[in-house]
Formats: structure tokens, sequence, C-alpha cells
């Protein structure tokens, strides 16, 4: 039987069922808008794959549009673009997700296309053949881009030898060896229904989505996933030595889960250091000294741990100034950041939250990610609160309990006169 749950403090036009098996549902009718985007979020992404599976969970992304048992992979496209809608699909370390966007009338079509690609698809050999070549030219792009090896780099070193620090694309060597049956088994282990969510918004019907999900996914036999492999920082380096124009590189160090009660002090420590035109790091790199075109920090949270880093590209010859001047001023906004700039980063982070929810696809991507997380979805202005409560104080001490953790260094190109990493952990302990 369907349960139907209550929104404490949420939007009253969000509606959520879970159906017999665990799948849940969840809508939010936006009125004034006159398009529907819905979609389903998977909670299994890159870090769910064991060492032969690594890029797996990429390729079944990019597999769900190569044909089913009643669609060819041209037909997929064209039930959805003849009624002027758009449909996608992307991989993270931690999930999966499909969505599409239409005209409200048309949610149905859209929903069954979904609905098909997702429990009907025939991963076809030669299409698998195709879309494997595809992806390796993918990652022949992606190793032509120093930019992006160096966020590789960077996560690998911080979480070696696990699934959450691998490359979400994968390896030639791993891209190449899939077959249909591989694929297959790794549906049948992580896509169980308690770990999907389908969830629409706009000008949507929540009875007829319920409806719809009951008929392409109530079948579904609940069973158990496994348990994901714990994400554990390490920290370490990877360098890169290469004849380039410019170096680019990452300094990091160990973040906080999204569940941690510092989350959002040490976002706002990343914002004030490094996250917009006012941080930090851009007046006194870019504006000041002219080091780089571009410099940002950053704070990737994940459900069991996280990551911090400060990444940047610069000339080869100023490659040491850069470090001792991203060092310094990480190390000083830990003792002296301001009222000011707390108060700015708030605004930031609460524009952005705004912002996203604005639109059908913020709602369902909010919705969705914080069912798998939380199994509520939380409410803007629980949100909100948590963000207004935060003091300089709290910020400072997230700044200290992050210049705590061991270092991690990815770098590409002309880096002789990259210092090392141990010079670059003491002046980070400085603070």
């Amino acid at each position: 039987m369907n349960q139907h749950f209550a929104t404490h403090g949420a939007s009253p036009d969000l509606k959520i069922t879970r159906l017999a098996n665990g799948l849940t549902v969840a809508t939010e009718a936006m009125p004034g808008v006159a398009t529907a985007t819905l979609g389903v979020w998977v909670g299994a992404g890159s870090r769910h794959e064991r060492a032969d599976e690594h890029g797996l969970s990429h390729l079944i992304e990019h597999m769900a549009f190569k044909g089913t048992r009643t669609r060819s992979a041209r037909r997929i496209a064209e039930d959805i673009e003849n009624v002027g809608g758009d449909i996608n699909a992307a991989t993270s370390a931690e999930g999966t997700s499909y969505s599409a966007r239409v005209l409200g009338e048309d949610a149905g079509v859209a929903l069954d296309v979904i609905g098909d690609i997702l429990t009907n698809s025939v991963f076809d050999e030669g299409e698998l053949a195709r879309e494997k070549g595809v992806i390796l030219q993918e990652y022949a792009a992606i190793e032509d881009t120093p930019d992006d090896v160096v966020y590789e780099a960077f996560t690998e070193a911080a979480f070696p030898d696990q699934p959450i620090g691998r490359p979400i694309i994968g390896r030639p060597e791993t891209i190449t060896s899939f077959d249909r049956d591989g694929i297959e088994v790794y549906i049948a282990r992580e896509y169980t229904p308690d770990r999907i969510v389908l969830a629409a918004a706009g000008a949507i019907s929540h009875d007829a989505i319920v409806e719809a999900a009951e008929r392409h996914f109530g079948s579904l036999k609940p069973a158990q996933a496994p348990e994901t492999v714990p994400g554990i920082y390490v920290g370490g380096e990877r360098r890169l030595a290469k004849k380039l124009e410019q170096a680019n590189l990452v300094i990091g160090l160990p973040g906080l889960s999204f569940r941690d009660d510092g989350y959002y002090a040490l976002h706002m420590f990343a914002q004030v250091l490094g996250g917009g035109l006012t941080s930090r790091l851009w007046h006194e790199v870019r504006e000041t000294r002219g080091l780089a075109y571009e410099i940002q920090a950053f704070h990737w949270p994940f459900s069991d741990c996280g990551l911090f880093g400060i990444g940047a590209g610069c000339s080869g010859g100023d490659l040491a100034e850069l470090v001792d001047v991203t060092i310094a001023a990480t190390v000083k906004a830990v003792s002296d950041l301001d009222t000011v700039e707390i108060a700015r980063a708030k605004a930031q982070l609460k524009v952005a939250l705004l912002s996203a929810l604005e639109t059908p696809g913020g709602r369902i991507e909010r919705n969705a990610r914080q069912l798998l997380s939380w199994g509520r979805v939380i409410p803007a202005a629980e949100v909100i609160a948590k963000v207004d409560a935060i003091e300089v104080e709290d910020v400072r001490e997230a700044g200290r309990r992050l210049l705590a953790g061991t270092p991690t260094l990815s770098a590409i190109g002309p880096i002789r006169k990259l210092p090392p990493l141990e010079q670059i952990a003491a002046g980070l302990r400085a603070g």
C-alpha cells in the first residue's frame, strides 16, 4: 500500500508518496508555471562501483538513451522533442539523475520516456560499442584539458585507492571491458527502489505522477543495496610535470560531510576566502598581485566526508609566490575574518539557495537530493535559519579545524618551482 507523508514546514504544494516497494514520489505544483520538469534520482553513483566497474555508472547514464524494447535511440529523442521538450542525465560520485522538461500537459509523455529508459533499456551490443567509443573520446578530451586533469588528480590524492577518489568517467581499460551482463548486474544491485526518488515540479498533478510511477516502477522488487564503501580522507600529492603554457594547481584539506554541524560555517569560510570578486584570495592574488587569471576556494561535501580546496592557474615562474600568498591569506582568515565578510557570505548563500528554488528544475533537484539524504525535504526557511545563526567565531573555528588536517596537493604543467608538500603543510599549520 502506498504511504502519503506530511511535509511539515515545507511548501503546501509539496506532496510526497512512497510506493509499496519503497520508491518515493515527490511533486511540487508551482502556480503560474506552464512547464513541468520531472526526473528520477538514484542514490547510486561512481563511489558505489567495484574496482572492475570503474566508470560503469557514467556509461549506464549514456546508454539510457540508446534504445529500449519499444523505442529506438532516435525515437526516444523524437518523443521528447516532438513536444518541445529536452531530456538529460548526469552522474556524480553519489548519484545519477535522468530528467526532462516539457509543457505541463506533456508531463505524461516525459515520464513515459523516462520510465521506459530506466526499466526497458536493451543495452544493444552495437550501441554499447559505439557509446564506449564516445566515452573514450570524452576521456581523451579531459586528458587534453589540464584544469580537468588537476582536479581529478586532486580527488585521487585526497582519497587514494578508494571509490570516492576515482574519476567518474572511468579509465580506458575498464570502459572497454563493460558488457550488457555487467550493466544489468550493477543496475539490479544498486538501483533499488528505496534508493530512487521520482520528483516533479511545475504544472503537474501529484495523483497523475503517482499513477504513472506505479505503472512504470511499481513492479520493481524491493531489495537491500550493499553498504557504501566509506570515504576516508588521507591526503598526499600528485605532480604532473608537463610542457604547458600555464601551471594549474589545487591545494586542499579534509572537508566536512553535509551532515556535520559545522558544514555551513565551513562553506562560509570557503566563500570568504575565495568565493567571489570580493573574496580575500581574489583580491590579493588577482587584483593586487596579478598572479592568476582566476582563483577559487570551494568545499565539496559528501554524505560521510568532504573535501576543501583552493584552485588556481598561473605561470610556472609565479608558482612559489602564489602558494605563499594563498597560504598566508588562508591562515590570516582564520584569525581575523569579520562580521562584514560573514554577512556577505550569508547573503550570497541565501541568494544561491532561493534563486535555485525559483525554477522547477531547482525544486526537483532539491527535493530528490534531500529525500535521498535525509528522508525529508528541508524547508528553505529552516536552512536560512541555520545560515543566519552562524557567527564569526563559528566560521573561524571551522577554519581552525580545517587547517589541522593533512593537506592534499595536485599540480600539472611547468611546476619546477612548486614548493614541497611538507613546506606547504608547515605553512598551513602556522595558523
